[in-house]
């Protein structure tokens, strides 16, 4: 099976910058995306792509800050986090499917997660 391992979370002043990656174990010709979890709030979805990188989507939250890529050779995905903000605070997760989707359940493979703190 294939295993998702994220990494890149840290802590950043309001304003700065970040870069998850996700990197898989094996091959994946899935849509890849990065989902987030504050704390005592429900999962949210962040941002997805599909295999070929052709198409992206965006949450409204993500738009014009955050970037999502692969790098297939790499078996890698990111995701740039640019000006970021206290409320960007959450546990980041990446996940992969087999459809573009928006929604958790359109996802069967999870990573553990890594935290990104948005200090004010």
């Amino acid at each position: 099976q294939v295993q998702l391992v994220e990494s890149g979370g840290g802590l950043v002043q309001a304003g700065g910058s970040l870069r998850l990656s996700c990197a898989a174990s094996g091959r994946t010709f899935s849509t890849m995306g990065w989902f987030r979890q504050a704390p005592g709030k429900e999962r949210e979805f962040v941002a997805a792509i599909i295999y070929s990188g052709g198409r992206s989507l965006y949450a409204d939250s993500a738009k014009g800050r955050f970037t999502i890529s692969r790098d297939n050779a790499k078996n890698t995905v990111y995701l740039q986090m640019n000006s970021l903000k206290p409320e960007d605070t959450a546990v980041y997760y990446c996940a992969s499917g087999p459809i573009l989707s928006a929604t958790g359940g359109g996802y069967d493979r999870w990573g553990q997660g890594t935290q990104v703190t948005v200090s004010s």
